[in-house]
């Protein structure tokens, strides 16, 4: 079933991001922009790729029936009218129906087009929109040519598919309604030097709104706020908003704006405004139907983690599949747990279709296509059964997939009767909290961080803010939980036991904690770890590189997440553009430290840190991976004009 800038680095690489950015998801507005005299930006009939709805790209419809649900989300003032995409026919089809169905009422029902990649469009006039949003199902009907069978792996596929909308957005007239269905971008005005407070406030208040539009990804931005401003300069594009957080007398979460989509003004003494800005992200938010609401105490209590839980509280509310060789996934998400966790059990709990006597069957546990249990099938049906995780399989996100293998005559095309496994969403998971945690580096993270993170910031106030709201943002954007931060000081924060995410962009000077690579601005690099060993080699360049990095350090007792560089903040802050580009790159991310080289990409690199070092990439991709010491040599020795290397075994102080 289904439901889906980088600045600094060279004008070119500008280009190529702006780029990828653009095509990111499907948007287009034939009549996107009222006209000018109507002094009101709101979206007008728009084109929207399910990508940008927080759907997959692609719906796919396996076997002969085939069956996916949709779910929509709908502004207020518009209405989905049809579905777009293009086709994808299986090998030996003869012919196909696709039909659109709501509540048991059809929509709409189609024959598929001939021929491949051949557009289509499905009609979704008369759905009804629940709280903004519309559910369909969409099933598929295929007969295959006579004599063939359908390829299980070779589904139809929709490709490319967007939902057209008809209508124009509706402005929000009260605090509730501020948020929309569909968010493109979120901009966050603060002031030009903000209190801590004031950075606190914005930074909590970016990482509730990825967290409640999730897949949606949509842009955060802090833009500087100049103190005779009153509000943004301009008005928002259509589906964005604009927030103005600013530390004063009144306290107010207000819709501002005398035309068109309003601003919303968030303000409200030192020891209210982080309340104020928790409204947007509370249940009671839906209360707040009128244009200027105060809230009250709103406590932020985090999650914490119990050795004990079930694949429901996971996210699952229960799994099942119906095929000849039904098999199923559950999602062991470390980001759900709230820690870094090892010595995992899963007690699975669930029922499958007895087979007949002339066929046999196993039930088969695997991950990754290793198999950790396999058990014959029994008459009975019944699945109960403890699977311990291998700490070695541990990542941040793992599936564990169950599925019934039958062996026997089946048919020519598989016409024997279909299996149904079920697994019970009240299946216990036990695990253990991981000190150190067991995947090194980047895979740790956020889950390491967890529950409540502390951001350490400079004397840069605004630059440094905007740094730490890039990075929560990333982090957010790969937890399936939404995330409790607390800005302070730099200095604080070093001196704080927590875990904490430390901003430092003009270098790292803290003797107590040693940075896996340590670069300073006269070209000398401390590489740690080095061949999996603690001592530490130096690397000089002549002339020195300008480097930005981000680096995972576990100190013994804490997590911390260094955003620095060698004396080029410029050069961390292209570092950050370029992850924010494709939001997919922090889930890439790999090893123990991420580092920017001035007109290069940026490379990781990995340690011996803390046990064992993750190799993870989605789809098959992620950046280039070398290991310190000679990749290292390799990534710096292209344009600089000398390089001098001397080891010197020296053991790492702190």
């Amino acid at each position: 079933m289904g439901r889906r800038r980088i600045g600094g680095l060279r004008a070119r690489a500008m280009i190529v991001a702006a780029v990828m950015v653009m095509t990111t998801g499907s948007l287009n507005f034939p009549a996107a922009f009222a006209a000018p005299e109507d002094d009101v930006l709101r979206a007008a009939s728009p084109v929207l790729g399910l990508q940008m709805l927080g759907a997959n790209s692609t719906v796919s419809f396996y076997g002969v029936q085939g069956t996916e649900t949709l779910t929509i989300p709908v502004p207020s003032g518009l209405q989905p009218a049809e579905l777009t995409a293009l086709v994808e026919i299986p090998v030996n089809l003869r012919v196909g129906t696709l039909t659109v169905s709501q509540d048991d009422r059809t929509i709409s029902r189609m024959s598929l087009p001939d021929g491949d990649r051949a557009p289509i469009t499905v009609p979704l006039a008369g759905v009804n929109v629940v709280d903004n949003s519309v559910t369909v199902v969409l099933r598929s009907y295929l007969v295959p040519l006579e004599g063939y069978c359908l390829d299980p792996t070779n589904p139809l596929r929709l490709t490319d598919a967007a939902i057209r909308y008809d209508g124009a957005e509706n402005p929000p007239a009260t605090v509730a309604d501020f948020l929309p269905p569909i968010l493109r971008k979120l901009t966050v005005f603060i002031p030009p030097r903000p209190l801590n407070i004031e950075s606190d406030a914005a930074i909590r208040l970016a990482t509730a709104v990825v967290a409640r539009y999730g897949k949606q990804n949509p842009e955060i931005a802090v833009v500087p706020l100049a103190a005779d401003q009153a509000g943004p300069p301009e008005p928002p594009a259509p589906m964005e908003r604009q927030i103005v957080i600013r530390e004063g007398a009144e306290v107010a979460v207000a819709l501002r704006g005398d035309s068109g989509v309003p601003w919303l003004l968030i303000s409200g003494p030192p020891n209210q405004l982080v309340n104020q800005a928790r409204l947007l992200s509370s249940d009671v938010s839906r209360l707040a139907v009128s244009s200027k609401a105060v809230v009250g105490p709103l406590k932020s209590v985090p999650q914490l983690p119990a050795d004990v839980t079930t694949i429901r509280q996971l996210g699952q509310p229960g799994v099942n599949a119906t095929a000849l060789d039904p098999q199923v996934s559950i999602g062991l998400d470390q980001t759900r747990l709230g820690r870094s966790v090892r010595n995992v059990r899963v007690h699975l709990r669930g029922t499958y279709t007895p087979l007949p006597s002339s066929v046999g069957g196993s039930v088969v546990v695997a991950i990754n296509g290793e198999t950790l249990e396999q058990w014959p099938t029994e008459t009975s049906g019944v699945i109960d059964r403890w699977v311990d995780i291998p700490n070695r399989l541990l990542q941040r996100y793992t599936n564990l997939g169950v599925a019934i293998n039958v062996a026997g005559n089946t048919g020519p095309c598989g016409e024997f009767q279909p299996i149904t496994l079920t697994i019970d969403g009240d299946s216990p998971v036990e695990s253990s909290a991981a000190d150190p945690p067991l995947s090194a580096g980047f895979q740790s993270m956020p889950q390491a961080l967890m529950p409540r993170i502390e951001v350490g910031v400079g004397q840069d106030a605004f630059a440094d803010t905007r740094r730490a709201m890039s990075i929560m943002v990333g982090l957010q954007r790969m937890s399936a939980l939404p995330m409790d931060t607390v800005v302070m000081s730099l200095k604080e924060a070093i001196d704080s036991p927590n875990p904490a995410v430390l901003i430092s962009a003009g270098g790292w000077s803290d003797q107590r904690v040693t940075l896996p690579v340590n670069a300073s601005e006269s070209g000398e690099l401390k590489v740690a770890g080095v061949d999996g060993s603690h001592d530490e080699t130096t690397l000089t360049l002549d002339p020195a590189q300008p480097f930005g990095s981000m680096q995972t350090v576990f100190d013994g007792r804490r997590t911390l997440l260094i955003a620095t560089s060698n004396g080029s903040p410029e050069q961390l802050d292209a570092l950050l553009g370029w992850l924010d580009a494709v939001p997919v790159r922090w889930t890439r991310l790999t090893g123990t430290a991420v580092l920017a080289p001035a007109g290069r990409d940026p490379v990781t690199f990995g340690a011996a840190n803390p046990e064992e070092v993750a190799s993870f990439a989605e789809d098959g991709k992620r950046l280039p991976y070398l290991w310190i010491g000679a990749g290292i040599v390799a990534v710096v020795a292209v344009g600089a004009g000398l390089i001098w290397w001397r080891s010197r075994q020296k053991t790492p102080s702190g």
